[in-house]
């Protein structure tokens, strides 16, 4: 089957999003040890804080690179090119003898990070068949929550190594094969982005390239598809406009959406409370072994849930259900976990501990379950080829920024207010929640052209005409030849 094609093709893209947790998760570990802080000579708070900085502010730069020239270099390009600079920016965090070179590591790890994680959501949505196009593009996400749960898993491993730099070299080692490995598969096997060789002229490659990708069909239907979608393309070329601020005049909606589907995952809480879980555990009153433990725990049930939705619901359920279902739940959540915290942390009542402690897994499962599996792909899907690069490396770029500026504001935070920065984070999701209630669309089963009637589009095809009042939005389209005229009010 096709299917199992473009799912082998997705799982070796996912290494660049499970790069992303696995790092993310690592430099936790990697700071904690008392042999990395001797060996690189006791080096200051805001050094050690510059640790995480460094990398998300490398995430950044990488993300808004993708904007400048992913479409120039194209999709497969582009992800080769950060495949070589991850894989440098691993084996200097790997070899450092001095927390200047592994700044330096963390920085360019980062900056690849940041392209990749902006680029597969992208590439994914291109090549899916609509009907999958979750599951696949889903994928993604269960790239981050693998890496985030095996890099938890390695940290709890190499607490039991004995004292001495293999603590922390070794899980760092971990990553170095992993960018190589992507990066052959990217020059053999992995196909280009049909759409984006239309773009730039070369169709009958594209022909070659989306036989491949959706060798189920019949020919009749493959020409069918190519044709709505070449017809597509050729029109938005045609019209096509390359300021930004005629993109947020003529499709202010739809970069918008895909703007606020990313930065409203940072604030939901989810990074600073994956990256304070263990001083919430500590300030439990539990051992620093169990604290390792719970923390690789919290990443197995990431993963666990991640897989089940991307799965069983992504496709069948849609998009804009997960999405509301993920932030209602975590507006209760972690209403839940911040009177759990109040109540039992500095007390020696174990049943009410391990109700505080049960918040963080209730959240890890609506986020992760809910929001992981469709936010990366959703605010990739929403946006035409055209502003694909552009605007999904503006998204991305802006949930690395909202990330750094909370987490780092997270100490503090919890040393002033306690749990009570948890309703910080739940006043953000029920901004997101009435946000995404009243202004994001259902994709499922549409393929990328026809999205566009979701957002008020005009939609002309060849024997009706859609002025994107859908009787059944979550009804699936049908393959024809589709050419979509832009509205202003987009």
């Amino acid at each position: 089957m096709a299917v199992w094609f473009t799912i082998g093709v997705a799982l070796f893209a996912a290494i660049g999003t499970f790069l992303f947790g696995f790092d993310t998760g690592i430099a936790t570990t990697t700071i904690a040890h008392q042999s990395w802080i001797n060996y690189m000579n006791h080096p200051s708070n805001g050094l050690t804080g510059a640790v995480v900085s460094v990398y998300i502010a490398g995430e950044a730069v990488g993300a808004l690179t993708q904007t400048a020239v992913g479409d120039k270099l194209g999709r497969l390009r582009f992800m080769e090119l950060l495949c070589v600079v991850v894989t440098i920016g691993t084996v200097i965090q790997t070899a450092s003898v001095n927390i200047g070179m592994f700044l330096a590591g963390r920085a360019l790890a980062g900056y690849a990070v940041g392209g990749l994680v902006a680029t597969v959501p992208i590439y994914l949505s291109e090549i899916s068949d609509p009907r999958y196009r979750g599951l696949i593009g889903g994928i993604s996400g269960c790239g981050i929550s693998f890496g985030t749960m095996a890099s938890n898993w390695i940290g709890y491993a190499c607490s039991y190594a004995p004292y001495g730099p293999v603590q922390w070299r070794l899980p760092l080692g971990i990553q170095i094969p992993w960018g190589v490995i992507m990066f052959f598969g990217l020059i053999s096997f992995m196909p280009d982005s049909p759409r984006h060789l239309i773009r730039k002229g070369n169709v009958e490659q594209a022909r070659v390239q989306y036989k491949r990708i959706r060798r189920d069909l019949a020919a009749d239907e493959l020409q069918q598809e190519f044709a709505a979608m070449v017809a597509q393309i050729e029109y938005e070329k045609e019209r096509e406009i390359t300021s930004y601020k005629d993109i947020f005049r003529l499709f202010r909606r739809r970069a918008l959406v895909s703007i606020a589907v990313q930065t409203m995952t940072s604030l939901t809480g989810v990074n600073v409370i994956q990256y304070y879980q263990t001083t919430l555990y500590k300030s439990l009153g539990i051992d620093s072994h169990t604290i390792l433990a719970l923390a690789a725990v919290y990443g197995t049930v990431a993963f666990i849930f991640n897989c089940l939705t991307t799965k069983y619901l992504t496709d069948q359920w849609g998009r804009r259900k997960m999405l509301l279902s993920g932030l209602g739940g975590i507006i209760i959540v972690e209403i839940y976990a911040a009177v759990m915290q109040r109540e039992f942390q500095n007390t020696d009542n174990r049943v009410g501990k391990g109700f505080a402690i049960l918040g963080i897994y209730l959240f890890v499962v609506a986020y992760y379950g809910m929001l992981n599996s469709t936010t990366w792909l959703y605010g990739a899907e929403v946006l035409p080829i055209a502003l694909r690069s552009k605007v999904m490396g503006l998204a991305a770029a802006s949930h690395f920024i909202v990330n750094v500026a909370i987490t780092e504001a997270g100490p503090s935070a919890f040393a002033n207010i306690g749990e009570n920065y948890y309703y910080v984070f739940v006043a953000c999701t029920v901004f997101f929640f009435t946000v995404a209630y009243f202004y994001f669309p259902e994709t499922k089963q549409r393929t990328l052209e026809e999205i566009a009637a979701s957002f008020g589009d005009k939609v002309i095809t060849s024997d009706k005409q859609d002025d994107g009042e859908d009787e059944d939005p979550d009804a699936k389209c049908d393959s024809q030849r589709v050419e979509v005229v832009y509205d202003e009010r987009a």
